[in-house]
């Protein structure tokens, strides 16, 4: 296997979910900043959608979206489970990680294209105006406080479980806190949360 590796919040996830799983996969950076995961070779040959990252399985086979790679990387390697065990499990661990991205991770990451990175993004994708990412900025700040109010008391997202859920929502606001929205202490329950997860090696991919 080998991953397609870059800057950014997916690439993280997938590296923090292999440190947790106690792999070791070859990694290829691509330079986001330079915009080569959207020119050949790797937008014509690797992930015609020009997104990262993206895996390389040992037949050959090219697995894009974070939550379809870390899938496959748990199949593989079921131990230690990181997605569950049982069906009822992966189901809780999916729907958190389903409720996170849409409501979000989408909404956070097209605010910060769309306003702190407008720059870099402006020629690459559509793009939504200032008072949008504002709006959007708001939006993912209210969805976090509806996540942590669910969540108060747990240790981790799916109870005393460390799952993708944990991971994907961790990047993704590490993210943010180093791209002008900083919302890892919008509640006891995120504070404690978040330093709990930022403490594991892991978290360092």
């Amino acid at each position: 296997m080998k991953l397609y590796d870059s800057i950014g919040p997916n690439p993280h996830v997938v590296r923090m979910f292999i440190a947790e799983k106690g792999l070791s996969i070859p990694t290829i950076t691509i330079d986001l900043l330079a915009g080569d995961n959207r020119k050949a070779p790797y937008s014509a040959d690797i992930n015609v959608a020009g997104q990262m990252p993206a895996l390389v399985a040992d037949d050959g086979s090219v697995i894009c979206e974070i939550s379809t790679i870390c899938d496959y990387l748990e199949d593989i390697h079921p131990s230690p489970a990181l997605i569950g065990t049982t069906p009822e499990q992966k189901a809780e661990t999916r729907m958190w990680v389903r409720r996170m991205d849409l409501n979000i991770c989408e909404p956070m990451i097209n605010a910060f294209r769309a306003a702190e990175g407008r720059a870099l993004f402006e020629s690459r994708i559509k793009l939504v105006g200032a008072e949008g990412a504002a709006d959007l900025k708001i939006i993912a700040k209210d969805r976090l406080h509806w996540l942590a109010a669910q969540l108060d008391g747990r240790t981790y997202v799916c109870g005393d479980r460390l799952t993708l859920a944990d991971i994907h929502l961790y990047c993704f606001l590490a993210f943010g806190a180093e791209a002008g929205q900083d919302l890892t202490r919008e509640t006891p329950w995120l504070k404690t949360w978040f330093d709990r997860i930022k403490a594991r090696p892991s978290a360092s991919a």
